[in-house]
């Protein structure tokens, strides 16, 4: 289980770096300022903002900052628990060496590139993986509104691949026990210091989310019917309450479906969840895939299908 009390405070010196390293690229380059400023015009039309452009551009830039750091935490995730084949950022013994070969070799095919191209060219690869494909799906991201410079994308691989002097291995792995993917939610609560101060974010506790679902979920089943219940969580945060309800309409589902796909599929079509934070909706779907993978006792995720999750960025206070 990744080390969260030294992670945390490490992901967010990257953050930050990060977004500064982004503010400077949309100061000096034309092409970026003005993406951003048509961006801008069309949520300050929409009524969607009241800030000046100055301040959206900081709070949107540090959006993107997070969204470059979780999508490398995902990538690091699958790497290390044997998700993916593949090894494109780090790795311990003959992963890291594979890390390092890959890397070698896009730069041999594509030499007058940077590292800002190859980690976009990594999360188009993973993002070619049908269970993984809204995770860094354009519009579902702000992941690809602007990158890095060469020397920040430089730095944030060296980042990943930082090894302990003393014994060699990885200063920051993610292998974790039985898919627990709860540690997640702590970096969605506090990776940025400027988002938890704007969504108030706050994770709930285990039993405060059992205590819950026993009085609603569970009622509503032996109501309604299985095949009918939908339970909804308008501000699902890292998703703790999908997480719980998937669980029991998947063990509910497979009593009644020989095939755990199937079950996976109708129990994740049982849970739906909204969140005004996009951050929060990622991982919300990284955690809900991870769970129906082992749910079905799938290894790989090139072996998943594409899962429907139903979940939506949005401001659940907003009618229409």
């Amino acid at each position: 289980m990744p080390n969260t009390k030294t992670l945390l405070p490490a992901l967010r010196r990257l953050v930050a770096a990060l977004s500064e390293d982004l503010l400077q690229r949309s100061l000096v380059l034309s092409q970026v300022d003005a993406g951003l400023r048509s961006a801008y015009a069309q949520i300050a039309k929409g009524g969607r903002t009241a800030d000046a452009f100055e301040v959206w551009r900081e709070d949107y830039l540090d959006q993107v900052a997070v969204a470059w750091v979780r999508s490398c935490v995902f990538v690091r995730f699958m790497e290390d628990n044997g998700l993916v084949d593949e090894c494109w950022l780090a790795g311990d013994g003959e992963r890291r060496k594979l890390a390092e070969d890959t890397h070698e070799l896009y730069f041999r095919e594509h030499p007058h590139d940077s590292d800002r191209e190859y980690f976009e060219h990594v999360f188009r690869e993973v993002g070619s993986i049908s269970a993984c494909a809204d995770l860094f799906a354009a519009g579902k991201t702000p992941l690809w509104a602007v990158g890095p410079s060469g020397a920040m994308a430089m730095k944030l691989l060296a980042f990943w691949r930082e090894v302990i002097p003393e014994t060699g291995e990885l200063r920051r792995a993610f292998h974790v026990e039985d898919g627990d993917t709860r540690f997640l939610g702590d970096l969605y609560q506090d990776l940025s210091e400027r988002a938890r101060k704007k969504y108030a974010l706050l994770q709930t506790p285990v039993f405060v989310e059992e205590f819950i679902l026993d009085r609603t979920l569970n009622p509503a089943i032996d109501e309604f019917g299985l095949d009918v219940v939908r339970m909804i969580d308008p501000t699902c945060g890292s998703g703790h309450f999908l997480l719980g309800g998937f669980g029991r309409l998947f063990d509910l589902w497979i009593r009644r479906e020989d095939n755990e796909i199937a079950a996976a599929q109708k129990a994740l079509d049982g849970v739906w969840g909204c969140d005004i934070n996009p951050f929060a909706v990622a991982i919300a779907r990284f955690r809900l895939i991870v769970a129906a993978l082992r749910a079905c006792g799938i290894t790989r995720l090139k072996d998943a299908p594409a899962w429907k999750v139903h979940l939506a960025i949005g401001d659940s206070l907003l009618f229409g």
